[in-house]
């Protein structure tokens, strides 16, 4: 309890009190995602959860998580997926129990943040991940962006590697 009262007045000493309400408000967007990442969500739908405009919701999400609200909801998407696969589900019926539609861009996605294609993953053991405790694997199996061979993880890096040549 005494960590959360030196956390709090952390914040306090160096955020404004504008800046810890948006802050708030911010992190009820980010736990409706968690909660309701199964569903269709888009980023109005999210911003109004924060009381802000879509746009300004979205500069504002990205500053305080260091991503976008729609990556931030298909990095729990995949997450999920990826707990779905290793249980012993079928590509589709993971993809359409997070809440994706489409098949070949909830692929592309997987791959883009896993590193692998869903199928690839399904196939490999995942013994360790059994072993260990919920709240261990949950942290340790945490996607996070890793593009196939290397390849350029979004079209504006592309973009910015084809300018730069």
């Amino acid at each position: 309890m005494a960590q959360t009262a030196d956390i709090a007045r952390c914040y306090r000493l160096f955020m404004t009190p504008q800046e810890l309400e948006n802050l708030t408000l911010l992190r009820r967007a980010r736990d409706l995602i968690d909660r309701e990442y199964a569903k269709p969500l888009d980023v109005p739908t999210m911003a109004a959860k924060a009381l802000m405009s879509p746009a300004h919701f979205s500069r504002q999400f990205r500053a305080a998580y260091g991503e976008t609200p729609y990556n931030h909801l298909m990095t729990r998407r995949i997450e999920r997926a990826m707990a779905l696969l290793r249980g012993g589900a079928s590509v589709t019926d993971a993809c359409m129990a997070v809440g994706c539609t489409s098949l070949g861009s909830f692929s592309s996605r997987f791959a883009e943040i896993v590193g692998m294609t869903a199928s690839e993953y399904r196939r490999r053991e995942h013994h360790a991940v059994e072993a260990m405790p919920a709240c261990v694997a949950k942290t340790q199996t945490r996607p996070s962006r890793r593009p196939v061979g290397g390849e350029a993880s979004s079209r504006n890096e592309e973009a910015r590697e084809t300018a730069a040549a």
